[in-house]
């Protein structure tokens, strides 16, 4: 597919944080928090893991300061699954269920971590060599070392961090733990902040670090959302404008309460899958490096050379980025109607040819379609459960609950997280 040429970039203002470069400051890593929604901690009984309002108070128990506060939202993607690592087309919006970062600086190399949702405490030494220890720690020490490569000068730092967002559902939990501390160590070291850079790089410390194959959405999404829009993203020029939510439609969301632990492992074989597509295709069609050089057509012409089941999964990005771009164009003639069926074709497709699915997800799915107002649904994410998202008209969107969740734990025994997503702004400063 070619990018058309009518399509404008958003040029996204680099944040600067106009600050003294460090002189002979320390170096340090960041932290990362995962969120179990039903966990409370020892201190704060009465905290719940959605109350971020008592994070400032928290930290001030803890360490005995006033801390600097930040968020970096989570995000749902409309339309656009495993196509970013292909380099293709994505369409995500940043929510407003977030991480909180409390922060202060220290005098010394250590960076001291308590993860409310975990209520768990980790400290290290910024000057010793990190290493995986393949665990919820990993996203922290992998952004500091990501930091750190990158030439940034870090100090050590005292850390609170709680998360609005549930863990395993789809919704890039790890991604706003990697860029809300990224972004926060970053301000309280004094360096500048290039957003572009810092998606960059806390997505290589997912892949290289931790060890999950990701593309750039995620991280690039929760660096760079705004207010009331999805982004359109070329996860290849990195390119992107926003695409205004219409006030006459709701996204809405719904957490299956289920997640796979096989979903790291299958996900990083899909990886494989499209790249063993990729080397067999460049033997006969000059010019192609990912999936996203591939045109329908030329994968129809050229299937003999694909086992069965790579055919599959590169026809799903073949014709999952001519979705996303078709959807853009629906939403922007405000035909929701179009819109929900690309969305609906999405879902069979990651379901049929990529087999990212399961059970609870499609049953899901196939509820809320059947709800007044519903255009279309689909599995967001990189699937084996997690989360749906719904396109539902604005006039039925507050039966959308009453009607959907009673089904689903009927069906599963499960009782979901329905909740309508308000695009929010990237990462930042928090104002609690």
């Amino acid at each position: 597919m070619q990018k058309r040429a009518d399509w404008p970039t958003l040029q996204f203002d680099v944040a600067t944080t106009t600050r003294p470069p460090c002189s002979d400051r320390k170096r340090r890593l960041d932290t990362r928090i995962w969120q179990v929604m039903t966990k409370t901690r020892r201190e704060t009984t009465e905290m719940s893991t959605r109350d971020a309002s008592n994070l400032p108070s928290l930290f001030k128990r803890r360490f005995g300061r006033e801390p600097e506060l930040f968020r970096a939202p989570g995000r749902v993607n409309l339309i656009g699954g495993h196509t970013d690592y292909n380099g293709g087309f994505v369409l995500p919006a940043a929510l407003d269920l977030a991480t909180f970062i409390a922060i202060a600086p220290r005098e010394d190399n250590l960076i001291q971590v308590h993860s409310v949702n975990f209520d768990s405490d980790l400290t290290f030494d910024l000057d010793q060599p990190q290493q995986p220890a393949h665990d919820w720690s990993d996203y922290i020490r992998g952004v500091a070392v990501g930091l750190m490569n990158s030439r940034y000068c870090l100090n050590g730092a005292d850390v609170a961090v709680l998360s609005t967002l549930p863990i395993g559902s789809g919704l890039s939990a790890s991604a706003a733990l990697e860029v809300g501390f990224g972004y926060a160590l970053l301000s309280i070291s004094d360096q500048t902040i290039d957003r572009l850079k810092l998606a960059q790089v806390c997505q290589h410390a997912e892949n290289e670090f931790v060890g999950t194959h990701s593309g750039i959405m995620d991280q690039f999404i929760s660096c760079h959302g705004v207010e009331g829009t999805a982004l359109l993203l070329d996860c290849r020029s990195l390119e992107a404008r926003p695409i205004p939510i219409d006030p006459a439609i709701r996204i809405i969301i719904c957490n299956t309460m289920v997640h796979h632990e096989l979903a790291r492992s299958e996900f990083n074989q899909r990886r494989k899958d499209c790249e063993d597509a990729v080397a067999l295709l460049s033997t006969k069609i000059t010019g192609v490096f990912t999936l996203r050089d591939v045109n329908l057509t030329q994968l129809r012409e050229h299937a003999g050379l694909l086992p069965e089941l790579i055919y599959k999964r590169a026809r799903h990005v073949v014709n999952e980025n001519a979705r996303v771009i078709d959807a853009v164009l629906a939403l922007e003639a405000r035909d929701f109607v179009t819109a929900g069926k690309l969305m609906n074709a999405s879902h069979e497709s990651l379901r049929d040819d990529y087999s990212v699915s399961c059970r609870e997800l499609d049953v899901m799915v196939e509820l809320a379609r059947k709800a007044p107002g519903v255009y279309g649904a689909r599995m967001t994410g990189g699937g084996f459960g997690g989360c749906t998202v719904s396109l539902v008209s604005t006039e039925t969107a507050k039966d959308f609950t009453a009607v959907v969740g009673p089904a689903y734990a009927a069906a599963t025994g499960l009782s979901p997280t329905i909740f309508t997503c308000y695009p929010g702004a990237g990462v930042g400063p928090a104002h609690l």
